[in-house]
């Protein structure tokens, strides 16, 4: 799939287990995926998937306990150099779900977007200023606002700086984590306009994770479904809300509300349950060019077949 594209990250058998008292947790479960340089990926799934621990194993805030995470050609899943650590600090950045808790309440705004400047870059006070005056600009503030603390701002200010403060490095990819799950849906919007407009602009590439499955399609070129710490079912975002396989994937469609009154009177929840052991002995089985699912050879000739999958795609 897409084999003539740039691959920016490649994720093997990446696995992340939290030991407590008397059990294992599997966050993130031998999972496998390809981001492309200049896509946006999202990764959406219920409270509990695995979605945000596979964002922060990816960034180095967890370590995996198995698997490789290799970022522009490098494997940075385990112990790596200081010139690789530097690479990645600058070309890799992260914008956290909580636009409060994610930023300093002690450090003014200058300061907080400057903090990599001010580790990775020697420049000096009058260029340090002008550098973070200019991101402001770029992200819909201005720079009377350099000299506030985050209390001083509105939810959607303060993910605003979040984003500066990932973009003032320059990279090339960043982790969105659940970026606007703690906003208003009007400034939902904003901050996804902003995002796409940056994208475009800087040529980015995201992992957009999120729960929202109407704004994943609006701003995803590809999505990745999470269960229970597995990539449940994987391909453009077109294939996965016109030709759902997964039941799961189903589960999570018949869930987003529309703003038609007869609609919603008629609309039928599916319910999925799964245990972790369902996920046992599956592999990933191709349904077309740019979309597979995890399943059993039962499940997927089950699947596949069923009478509401338009068969004209399937390579089966």
């Amino acid at each position: 799939m897409n084999n003539d594209r740039e691959i920016i990250l490649s994720i093997k058998n990446l696995k992340q287990y939290f030991k407590i008292p008397n059990a294992t947790i599997r966050a993130v479960d031998n999972i496998s995926f390809n981001i492309y340089k200049g896509e946006v990926l999202g990764i959406v799934g219920e409270s509990g998937s695995g979605k945000s621990t596979t964002g922060r194993s990816i960034i180095r805030l967890y370590k995996p306990i198995e698997g490789e995470i290799i970022f522009k050609g490098k494997n940075i899943s385990g112990k790596i150099d200081k010139k690789t650590n530097t690479m990645l600090r600058k070309k890799m950045q992260m914008i956290f779900q909580d636009p409060i808790a994610s930023l300093n309440p002690r450090m003014k705004v200058l300061d907080i977007i400057a903090e990599g400047l001010d580790i990775h870059e020697k420049i000096s006070d009058v260029e340090r200023k002008e550098r973070v005056y200019e991101i402001l600009e770029v992200v819909g503030l201005n720079k009377e606002h350099a000299n506030r603390y985050p209390h001083e701002f509105s939810g959607g200010q303060r993910q605003r700086i979040g984003v500066a403060r990932a973009i003032i490095m320059n990279p090339e990819f960043i982790i969105a984590d659940e970026p606007i799950s703690a906003l208003d849906v009007s400034i939902q919007a904003q901050i996804v306009n902003l995002m796409r407009k940056l994208q475009k602009e800087r040529g980015l590439t995201y992992m957009f994770i999120a729960h929202d499955l109407s704004m994943v399609k609006y701003i995803s070129d590809r999505i990745a479904v999470m269960h229970l710490g597995h990539i449940v079912e994987i391909g453009d975002s077109d294939s996965i809300y016109n030709n759902p396989i997964h039941p799961y994937t189903k589960s999570l469609l018949s869930a987003i509300p529309l703003p038609d009154p007869q609609y919603e009177k008629n609309r039928k929840r599916l319910i999925y349950n799964a245990k972790p052991s369902d996920y046992v002995n599956r592999e990933y089985k191709s349904v077309s060019y740019s979309h597979v699912v995890l399943a059993n050879d039962d499940e997927y000739y089950k699947w596949v077949n069923s009478e509401n999958l338009k068969t004209n795609d399937l390579i089966i």
